[in-house]
């Protein structure tokens, strides 16, 4: 009967997107950005996995990869024992999204699914390093998991592949390439926030504000124009590093064939022939004799740049020495490519059956050799040993394809301390602070003297496929050398950031932090729902509290502090900016404020949202919370690191203890503000002093908005007698939240001059 009812069913079977939304930065889900989905699974509710005959083994067989996921078994197969014993649409689009994202060559990712209060409606949750990619990914999962419940015997099989391979296509035009992504990665692993500055391509800034790093591929923010040209301009190369002593081949840049085949006759054949501002070895002919073999190489190096040269040959193989900061990070070896004749298969024929077979040769990233094609060069290698592409070679007879190919064969241990110093001296030279170093040597472990090798060129964004993923030999860190050169020592890249959340009074606080960063001497960024400030100069009017504007501050590379609001809907809606922030502050918690949107019904899935400021602490940081609001003291052990109450009652309970544990607290005691770090107190202004300042009496709750922003302040090093000038000067315009009046320059000097003399 049930098989019966599902059969019925089959057509009305649908899961139908109702709202998506991608979330940039943290969230309440996770650190990283996701794409949260929601879908209606409709009569699919009444029908689990395990009720849907064939379903299993059909998604089973199609993304055999699925036996990875561990789902909330935590062990191998976890997610596929789950299939097997019932499970519902939304947990498996999840899951399918996440694989085929995986299969496309994306990051690991994150996922859930979980129940709204509708009946057959479901949030799904999937990482979305890319939304673009995210979004084609959940699309092509609905297709296939639908395509998975098809009973009838006829229906076509879901190309899994096609959808792979599309994804794949997805990923490599619109994500991060191996060279970039491998310096994001090691940026990730020393905490240290990446950003990309376009929706494709690999210009990355790591870090924020004024302490930012930014990277193209193999190239930073240090390499220079003037080096980069220099390195396209290979006879200039060759005349520098002569000029210092660094051994090059001899030769010349040539006007035509002839002339390509009277210096080959002046400098000594057998010669090279290569393009003047060629790149990735395109053009180059090497061990050239004869005059034909020279003009032929002529004509195609000289498609390949502007202008050709020829060159002394170098006896010996190439290899690509990784310079980072005058340092060798990685050394390679080429490769060259020979073919066996069996006495029955041409030479084409060879090649496809002993080279290509390779698994290690293919046409992406996942490949360290390249695909050997019968190109120009490749023919007029065959042609000098008398042969052709058609050629059948005799049984056991050998041909040589390609002299030096994929620089795929790691050799850093081999290196000789000498040819690291020469290799990092023609960098300088040249004056790159990154720099692949071709170099033709017979073996590399002895000294070049010794074996008459020489520096052939110097290369600006050398390719670091080739030391990530040798075909043979030890993968080398070199993303974590170019991190560490960007960014030595403990440098994080961070600037301060606050960020504010609560249900009311979060710009006026943003609004004061913001004046008193300024007043510290920083250049300071604010995004609140009044404008987006650059210190005291609003740039743009109007609600700025938003991901958009925040992360426009985060990457103006003057900025020296940085203050957000993030109200409920800026954290449902888009995630928050930052990654992590030095403080974060929830002024209060006044649940019902929130009720009524992106399906927030409960004072619980309020404190979720908030906890997201509190997620994001540093652990050198500090959360800033009301002590008034005992959801926001439960939310206080989720911090990862100091927690600084503010309150106008001193006597509350969870101040008395917090102060017995010798914890940092802000208060009102005796009609004024104190500084309190366990029994210790340090009375920073008095209220009357304040309010007189303002022009009259705040309330409640603007009082515990100046707390919470003394309580910033103190968190992020602020002087005393500087916060105290700060809220007598400023407060003033709280109220009203105008532009406020500017600190008599006389009064503004005396007080900066003493926070110096504190500071000394």
């Amino acid at each position: 009967m049930l098989a019966h009812a599902n059969t019925n069913a089959d057509h009305k079977r649908d899961i139908k997107f109702l709202e998506s939304i991608h979330l940039k930065g943290p969230n309440i889900w996770t650190y990283y950005p996701v794409l949260e989905t929601i879908i209606d699974i409709g009569e699919l509710e009444d029908y689990p996995s395990n009720t849907i005959p064939g379903f299993y083994e059909r998604l089973s067989s199609w993304l055999p990869s699925l036996i990875e996921h561990r789902c909330s078994y935590e062990e191998r197969g976890g997610f596929l024992r789950r299939l097997k014993e019932g499970t519902w649409p939304g947990h498996i689009l999840e899951h399918v999204t996440l694989e085929l994202q995986n299969l496309a060559g994306m990051p690991g990712g994150f996922g859930k699914a979980r129940e709204t209060s509708s009946r057959g409606v479901y949030r799904v949750i999937v990482s979305a390093w890319h939304e673009s990619i995210a979004r084609d990914a959940l699309l092509s999962a609905r297709e296939l998991v639908l395509a998975a419940m098809e009973q009838d015997p006829g229906y076509r099989p879901y190309d899994v592949e096609g959808a792979i391979k599309r994804l794949r296509r997805m990923v490599d035009s619109l994500w991060l390439g191996p060279s970039t992504a491998c310096i994001v990665e090691a940026a990730a692993c020393r905490k240290i926030p990446a950003a990309r500055l376009l929706a494709k391509g690999n210009l990355v800034q790591l870090g924020y504000g004024v302490r930012s790093r930014r990277i193209w591929t193999a190239e930073t923010d240090h390499t220079s124009a003037i080096a980069e040209s220099i390195s396209r301009d290979k006879d200039l190369t060759k005349t520098l590093l002569r000029s210092c002593g660094v051994p090059v081949p001899e030769g010349r840049i040539v006007n035509n064939a002839e002339d390509a085949w009277q210096a080959a006759q002046d400098i000594g054949l057998p010669a090279v022939i290569k393009p003047c501002d060629g790149n990735h070895g395109r053009g180059v002919f090497i061990e050239l004799t004869k005059r034909e073999e020279i003009e032929s190489a002529y004509y195609v190096a000289l498609e390949e740049g502007n202008g050709v040269m020829v060159e002394r040959y170098i006896h010996g193989t190439e290899h690509r020495l990784l310079i980072v900061g005058n340092r060798l990070i990685a050394a390679n070896r080429g490769d060259s490519v020979s073919v066996t004749g069996d006495g029955k298969s041409t030479i084409g024929g060879l090649i496809s059956q002993q080279i290509n077979s390779d698994p290690r040769r293919g046409a992406t990233e996942l490949h360290p050799l390249n695909i050997i094609s019968l190109d120009s060069a490749a023919q007029m290698e065959i042609a000098r040993q008398g042969f052709t592409s058609k050629s059948v070679l005799p049984a056991g007879h050998k041909v040589l394809i390609q002299r030096n190919g994929n620089h795929a064969f790691d050799v850093t241990d081999e290196v000789h301390p000498s040819i690291a110093a020469i290799a990092s001296l023609a960098a300088r030279i040249v004056g790159l602070d990154i720099a692949g170093i071709d170099l033709v040597v017979a073996d590399i472990s002895r000294p070049l003297a010794e074996q008459g090798g020489a520096i052939v060129e110097v290369n600006a964004g050398p390719s670091l496929l080739m030391h990530i993923k040798p075909a043979v030999g030890t993968p080398r860190p070199v993303g974590e050398a170019i991190v560490d050169h960007l960014f030595p020592s403990h440098d994080d890249g961070r600037i301060p950031v606050v960020g504010i959340t609560g249900s009311y009074g979060k710009t006026t606080v943003a609004r004061l932090i913001a004046q008193l960063l300024t007043l510290s001497g920083k250049h300071t960024g604010l995004a609140c729902s009044d404008g987006l400030y650059l210190d005291r100069r609003q740039v743009y009017k109007g609600d700025h509290a938003k991901w958009g504007a925040a992360n426009r501050i985060l990457m103006n590379r003057s900025v020296e502090a940085a203050v957000f609001e993030n109200g409920s809907d800026v954290i449902l809606g888009e995630g928050l900016a930052y990654d992590r922030c030095q403080v974060g502050i929830v002024t209060n918690f006044e649940a019902s404020r929130h009720y009524g949107s992106h399906d927030i019904e409960t004072p619980e899935q309020v404190f979720k949202v908030m906890r997201t400021q509190v997620d994001v602490v540093l652990p050198t940081g500090a959360a800033v919370l009301n002590a008034r609001a005992p959801m926001l003291v439960e939310m206080a052990s989720l911090c990862d690191g100091e927690v600084i109450y503010f309150s106008i009652d001193p006597n509350l309970p969870v101040i008395i203890s917090h102060r017995a544990r010798g914890k940092r607290a802000v208060i009102i005691n005796d009609d004024k503000i104190a500084l309190v770090t366990g029994s210790r107190e340090l009375t920073l202004a008095k209220l009357a002093d304040v309010r007189q300042a303002s022009g009259g009496d705040y309330s409640v709750s603007e009082i515990e908005n100046i707390l919470a922003a003394v309580g910033a302040a103190w968190a992020l090093g602020i002087a005393p007698i500087l916060i105290r000038t700060g809220i007598e000067n400023e407060t003033g315009a709280l109220g009203s939240l105008q532009p406020p009046t500017e600190i008599r320059p006389a009064r503004f000097r005396v007080e900066r001059e003493t926070l110096a003399a504190c500071r000394t």
